[in-house]
């Protein structure tokens, strides 16, 4: 079994030690040591990176007969005494997430009785499901008492005790494994089963954020940031905000405001824009039965229309189709390219039917009624306007 250093010293930037074993897997190899400081994915923990006798850890695995097997990029002579050394701003990352959550966790189950399910440390944010929906509000008292725990600076201790001594003490959740348990505690706070890498006080943790929450399967899904997170997830929202302020020129307590002021502006605009968009669809709808060209069976009108998105072709469509005898295709500009093909009433021909050829031939996806159907085509105008004439003869 490999001896982990990073159980009773997570501090541990780098270390010497001796190769066990060296296997090829696939075009890296697999090593093995009497000794390791690296992490290996676990319990919702990353694996460390770093340097091990000159590769690049690449991966860290946790084998079921006790080995970490460290996936670097290159073989290492077995028997050779190797230097490795730990990425240090990933691993100490991954320890205020990691402590955090304890801490966060912890909060939520002493204030509010809420367990916690599961935990994800991912490479922006961390997540932990709680076992119930929990409230705003709630939220933030649990976020408030973290952070006081934080602020206080209280050791986080790690000690080794047999499954039976386990069984005496209060632990915050249940272990998963049997026979001799690493448990970690947050002095006054948090006692629990846990094998991964902590900071040795609360007060490292910087700060825990939360950064949002979600439903999730009828519970909460929550995320947060800890630490050197919390500092750059800050930093992103003060440049948002401040390039949103200078945009809209308030302040930024005033930004919620000026946004709902600018949605009514803009559901005003859209109003406005549909009202003149059918005075000149009615319009240029005449002009365009008057210039219909004979394709077939059917009086045609195919137009290109430079501008026009698929909401005002088909104001325009149904306005030249509101008279017997037309079938009208309508193209914009752009990709995927907006096209809606209308029928008059009287017409015998299933426009969706025509659109489902055109998708197939020309790419893209829409559908419709066989009145009226609409889509975006993986083609120019000029060849969707040279399939309808063709296929319409």
């Amino acid at each position: 079994m490999t001896t982990r250093l990073y159980y009773t010293d997570p501090l541990t930037r780098s270390f010497d030690a001796d190769v066990t074993a060296c296997r090829p897997a696939d075009a890296r190899f697999e090593i093995t040591l009497d000794q390791t400081a690296f992490y290996p994915t676990s319990g919702g923990q990353p694996f460390d990176t770093g340097r091990l006798g000159g590769r690049t850890v690449l991966d860290v695995l946790d084998g079921e007969d006790g080995e970490i097997r460290h996936v670097v990029d290159g073989p290492l002579d077995v028997g050779a005494r190797v230097h490795g050394e730990i990425d240090w701003p990933r691993r100490f990352d991954h320890m205020q997430q990691h402590t955090g959550q304890h801490v966060l966790s912890a909060a939520f189950d002493r204030l509010l009785g809420v367990r916690t399910v599961s935990f994800h440390l991912g490479a922006e944010t961390s997540t932990i499901d709680l076992a119930r929906e929990v409230t705003a509000a709630e939220i933030e008292r649990a976020a408030a008492e973290a952070n006081r725990v934080v602020w206080e600076s209280q050791p986080v201790r790690v000690r080794f005790v047999t499954e039976e001594e386990a069984a005496a003490l209060p632990l915050r959740k249940e272990p998963v494994r049997t026979g001799p348990l690493r448990l970690v505690e947050v002095t006054d706070f948090d006692l629990s089963a846990c094998g991964g890498t902590h900071v040795p006080d609360t007060g490292r943790i910087g700060i825990i954020a939360v950064a949002g929450w979600e439903r999730f399967k009828g519970a909460t899904r929550l995320s947060f940031v800890c630490g050197g997170r919390a500092l750059r997830s800050y930093s992103g929202l003060r440049d948002v905000v401040a390039g949103v302020t200078r945009v809209l020129s308030v302040a930024p307590g005033e930004v919620a405001a000026a946004v709902e002021r600018l949605q009514a502006e803009l559901k005003s605009a859209g109003r406005e824009l549909r009202r003149l968009q059918e005075e000149v669809a009615a319009t240029r709808a005449a002009d365009f039965r008057a210039e219909a060209e004979a394709i077939g069976r059917y009086r045609g009108v195919l137009r290109t229309l430079p501008g026009w998105d698929g909401a005002a072709l088909k104001t325009l469509a149904a306005a030249v189709v509101s008279e017997p005898g037309f079938v009208v295709v309508l193209a914009g500009d752009g990709q995927p390219l907006p096209v809606v093909v209308a029928r008059s009433a009287d017409v015998a021909l299933d426009v969706s039917a025509w659109m489902k050829q055109a998708i197939a031939a020309l790419g893209g996806r829409g559908g419709g009624r066989p009145e009226l159907a609409q889509g975006g085509l993986g083609s120019s105008a000029e060849r969707a306007l040279a399939f309808a004439r063709e296929k319409l003869q």
